[in-house]
């Protein structure tokens, strides 16, 4: 399906699927989850299909890619999902979306100092955040843009697949709630992370 849509995907790479896997073990008993910048609906829609028990919800601001995921879910026959054609920063302050997530999920959307401030504000308290990155980026490069966001780096696990042979998970832990100024206004965080 993602390769019959145009201009979804730059390339079509049956590995990405695998790659999304990975993070099944480190969902563990995570019931709602929240994939952020989900664009062709990975790492999302196929961990709903690993774990058909998930509450998921798929952010993606673009709405020719929001159109498929409302297309691939409907022709997966997929229940407990919701698209949200909407951008991050404008979800994570909608009452209903913030701090309501066990977990949120991002592959391949941003450096994780921008990373941590579009997707922490969805995650309650008591979740955390699994950030697919590569092994070149450092993690602790962003732990001042964690714990402004109310997380802490947990552990980054080497998770190599055939899409990434040098693949790490990132594992943020939220400890404190966000405060109510983040995320900032959208394009701010990608403009001016946070250092």
């Amino acid at each position: 399906m993602i390769s019959e849509w145009p201009g979804l995907m730059a390339r079509r790479d049956p590995g990405l699927i695998e790659d999304c896997l990975v993070l099944v073990e480190y969902l563990g008993d995570a019931r709602k989850v929240v994939d952020v910048g989900s664009g062709g609906g990975l790492p999302g829609l196929p961990l709903k299909i690993a774990r058909p028990d998930l509450d998921l919800t798929l952010i993606e601001a673009d709405q020719d890619k929001a159109a498929f995921l409302v297309h691939a879910c409907a022709r997966l026959g997929l229940k407990g999902v919701e698209v949200v054609a909407r951008r991050a920063e404008d979800a994570s302050h909608d009452r209903r979306l913030r701090e309501s997530f066990d977990v949120a999920v991002a592959r391949a959307l941003a450096p994780l100092p921008v990373l941590a401030e579009l997707c922490l504000g969805l995650v309650r308290v008591g979740g955390r955040l699994l950030a697919q990155k590569t092994e070149a980026e450092a993690a602790r490069s962003a732990e001042r843009a964690i714990e402004i966001m109310g997380g802490s780096l947990a552990v980054v696990h080497a998770t190599p697949s055939g899409a990434r042979g040098t693949g790490t998970v990132v594992v943020v832990n939220k400890l404190r709630p966000t405060p109510s100024a983040y995320p900032r206004r959208p394009g701010v965080p990608n403009r001016k992370p946070l250092k």
